[in-house]
């Protein structure tokens, strides 16, 4: 039983597994207790080493949980936060998140927040951007083009 094994003994099992190990060890006749522990593999790291660190934004953007939404960056959050107390205030009528906005060729940009307003002036297209990578300027510049709205980038 000690060939391919991912537990040293019965002991590091977790309960589930340890009642089904002890039944199985019951019923072919042998000791239900085991205290010797199966020996690691030469060369073995411990428990828990080996494994990759959390991997970094590509822009060192942190995600962060807002009202239990998941936004990509602080900076996203922080404004998502201000438009809810714009809302609140009676400046904003609503905002939608995450708004898709198709090209042709098949391209689409996602904008991060559409604002409604409630004195009647046109919305405004929200992006939160750090960095203004060269791809979505070319795309802010192909939905400029083809769409009469101008994307404001904060």
């Amino acid at each position: 039983m000690a060939g391919g094994f991912r537990f040293r003994s019965i002991e590091d099992m977790p309960p589930s597994v340890r009642a089904a190990a002890e039944a199985a060890l019951a019923r072919q006749g042998k000791s239900v207790k085991l205290k010797t522990a199966v020996p690691p593999p030469a060369g073995a790291m411990p428990p828990g080493a080996g494994k990759a660190p959390p991997r970094r934004h590509k822009y060192a953007a942190t995600a962060t949980v807002v009202d239990g939404i998941r936004f990509d960056s602080k900076r996203e959050a922080r404004l998502y936060e201000s438009l809810k107390a714009r809302r609140q205030a009676g400046e904003v009528a609503f905002f939608l998140r995450q708004v898709p906005i198709h090209l042709p060729g098949g391209t689409k940009l996602v904008i991060d927040f559409l604002v409604f307003f409630t004195d009647g002036r046109p919305p405004e297209f929200l992006d939160a951007k750090g960095i203004e990578t060269a791809v979505f300027k070319v795309k802010r510049r192909e939905v400029e083009a083809a769409y009469p709205i101008q994307i404001i980038t904060v």
